[in-house]
């Protein structure tokens, strides 16, 4: 949370933005900022019977060591403080998280130099994916009080065998108060691509309908709703499942009552992604808002942007996969990078006066 002091012909620049003023007029703001990173495979270094994570293991195909998972934590923690830098000079209240193991790792990360200050806690359970990988929600309780959590697993079966479970992960939701607002986050991570776009779509579309029930659970109690929809869902914002199942609108005077925003659906237009294959940028990584938090109450936290946070130390400088983003793991194993996805964010923003 900062303050912002807006007046004729002083602004304050974010990474590509700025708040201006009319003449004679000199604003207070609070500023927060609340974002979402697939951090690719943040296992620790133990072979859990349960799942299929050998290859994170000492003695498995990465040769994954105690060395290198805390290289790991700290390429992590250096992302997670610097987003939104330089405007935002603190981290995000509200950080979700997929591509975890455990509560152990997520534990190790918030007790990293660069994030330990800020005090994150933690909210997680386990998934029943095959892979052991889980979604989660950091935030920073000085700014974000939780009310409750629960989380929704999602019933996928194979087209071919019916009797046989797809287990993939569970969407979580977190209600809580933002700075005295009541806010609903839901942290997704939607069954990937495996086997090919148009052969898997329907999982994701069953994730979108779920997805769906949550959100209509929500606005049931409060018709007014204010929900944070964050996640890697896996498409992009013009397919199917979030355009036509979830509903989720590109532009703003498109959203009706009880409908969501996808504010990187413009950015989807422009070519830009979070994510790079076959050199093809995808942008699976999208926060979406309900009309409550687009419309303007000084009052109220209200959306302001959107971003893709992709500096250049997070970005491949050379060799074939230039420009992509600077992943943690290849084919041999640990690549000392952060991430095979750019984190996404949006600042929210409420007058003082």
């Amino acid at each position: 949370m900062i303050k912002i002091f807006l007046s004729f012909l002083i602004v304050l620049f974010f990474p590509s933005i700025f708040f201006a003023s009319s003449a004679q007029e000199k604003k207070d703001y609070r500023v927060v900022s609340v974002a979402f990173y697939n951090v690719e495979n943040l296992f620790d270094i133990y072979d859990d019977p349960l799942i299929f994570d050998e290859e994170f293991t000492p003695t498995g195909k990465n040769r994954w060591t105690e060395e290198l998972y805390f290289k790991k934590l700290e390429n992590l923690s250096k992302v997670i403080n610097h987003i939104g830098k330089p405007g935002i000079e603190t981290p995000p209240a509200l950080l979700g998280l997929c591509e975890v193991e455990n509560l152990q790792v997520l534990e190790d990360l918030i007790k990293m130099p660069l994030l330990a200050p800020y005090g994150y806690q933690i909210i997680h359970s386990d998934s029943p994916d095959e892979r052991g990988i889980d979604v989660a929600l950091l935030y920073r309780p000085e700014i974000f009080v939780v009310q409750n959590t629960s989380t929704h697993s999602l019933l996928l079966y194979d087209r071919v065998n019916t009797s046989k479970r797809d287990y993939t992960r569970d969407q979580l939701v977190v209600s809580g108060f933002l700075e005295g607002e009541e806010i609903h986050v839901i942290v997704n991570h939607w069954p990937s691509r495996s086997g090919g776009e148009k052969s898997s779509s329907y999982k994701r579309e069953n994730a979108a309908k779920l997805n769906r029930k949550i959100i209509d659970s929500l606005q049931r109690k409060d018709p007014y709703a204010r929900i944070i929809n964050m996640g890697d869902f896996n498409d992009d914002p013009g397919n199917k499942s979030l355009k036509k199942v979830l509903g989720a609108k590109g532009q703003k005077e498109q959203v009706d009552f009880q409908d969501l925003y996808n504010p990187f659906a413009v950015i989807a237009s422009k070519g830009s992604g979070t994510s790079a294959y076959r050199d093809q940028w995808n942008l699976f990584d999208q926060i979406l808002v309900s009309k409550p938090l687009i419309e303007k109450d000084p009052s109220k936290f209200t959306f302001f942007r959107a971003f893709i946070f992709n500096p250049p130390f997070l970005v491949t400088s050379t060799g074939a996969y230039k420009n992509y983003p600077f992943r943690s793991f290849g084919s041999s194993g640990f690549t000392g990078g952060f991430s095979d996805h750019f984190p996404v964010y949006i600042l929210l923003t409420r007058d003082l006066d």
